[in-house]
């Protein structure tokens, strides 16, 4: 009877062995980043806690002068293993202690941080790199400088993750779990139907403004971050609910891109080359028109080598989305 090439006890070790040596690393890298990071910032202290769900990254961060006197954010973000980048976000602002008056804060305090992983002692573990105001790249915050530790100061529902990752916790559907517990579910604007408007009175016309003078005024709103990590940058855009005659225009880097697109259920497709872009680079999508069920919503759909992301986005006459395509340094 002829034997199964498993059969053979050294065959057996050796195709363990290296499936081990493709899963261990990634496994390694996931320990490495998850767990609380903490740092300062000028006067402010700093405590991050990052979980990793493939290549995304989850969590809370704080930014705290006491124990009772901080602003704690979910966090959202990626880590590439090839080159060891990180980049997360202050994504909703879910507590606010100690601050009133002219101290209070806000969503607009909120940042985006890009920073190397990197190991340079033996029981050392550093994230360092620069922070900017998340909703606009041009303000930048300075530098964050983060070292991984054993406590944290604050408790959370992502202690116990932490804490039994290596033992369970790291189960994609857990993770997300405690992430939808822990920062809830951002709602979306309901689309409503709208009359038609009465007859408009007689104005004097303005002077003709450009797509960028007209644009420029509305406040910008971060709807996701992606990493750039291919050679070319796909994005699809769909009318998000019901197909009611929307048109957007979007900017790239203050700058017209494609104006009167109308969204509906075949995607508008527009490409970037990678090397054409900045190493931080901010995609804005502004509403034209509102359709007949305001507001402005858009499915977007991006492809990026072999991997894909999808965001929805919202606009109005007052907000536009912004969408940070960031390069991963090598």
């Amino acid at each position: 009877m002829q034997k199964s090439i498993f059969s053979t006890p050294s065959l057996s070790r050796l195709i363990i062995l290296k499936l081990l040596f493709i899963i261990v690393p990634g496994i390694v890298q996931a320990q490495q980043i998850t767990g609380v990071w903490k740092g300062k910032r000028k006067s402010e202290k700093i405590e991050l806690k990052l979980i990793k769900s493939a290549d995304s990254l989850v969590g809370t961060a704080y930014y705290y002068h006491s124990r009772s006197n901080y602003r704690k954010y979910s966090v959202k973000g990626y880590f590439d293993a090839a080159t060891n980048n990180v980049i997360w976000w202050d994504d909703k602002l879910i507590e606010d202690k100690g601050g009133s008056g002219i101290l209070a804060h806000s969503e607009h305090d909120a940042l985006l941080n890009v920073a190397d992983f990197n190991c340079p002692g033996e029981d050392e573990m550093r994230l360092d790199g620069t922070s900017s105001m998340r909703d606009d790249m041009d303000t930048d915050k300075g530098a964050v400088n983060l070292l991984k530790t054993k406590s944290a100061v604050f408790s959370d529902e992502w202690d116990w993750v932490i804490d039994n990752y290596t033992v369970g916790a790291n189960h994609p559907f857990v993770i997300d779990s405690v992430s939808r517990l822990t920062a809830g579910i951002k709602p979306f604007p309901e689309e409503k139907e709208i009359a038609a408007p009465g007859p408009r009175p007689v104005v004097s016309p303005n002077k003709s403004l450009s797509p960028e003078e007209k644009f420029a005024a509305r406040k910008k709103n971060l709807q996701t971050v992606i990493p750039i990590t291919g050679k070319v940058i796909e994005i699809k855009f769909y009318d998000n609910a019901s197909i009611d005659g929307d048109s957007i225009a979007i900017f790239l880097n203050g700058k017209l891109l494609q104006q009167h697109i109308l969204l509906g259920g075949e995607p508008q497709t527009i490409k970037l080359r990678a090397e054409d872009l900045e190493d931080d680079n901010e995609l804005v999508m502004v509403a034209e028109n509102l359709g007949t069920i305001p507001p402005n919503t858009s499915y977007m759909i991006v492809n990026i080598g072999n991997k894909q992301y999808e965001a929805r986005l919202f606009a109005d006459e007052n907000s536009s989305a912004l969408v940070r395509f960031i390069k991963q340094q090598r």
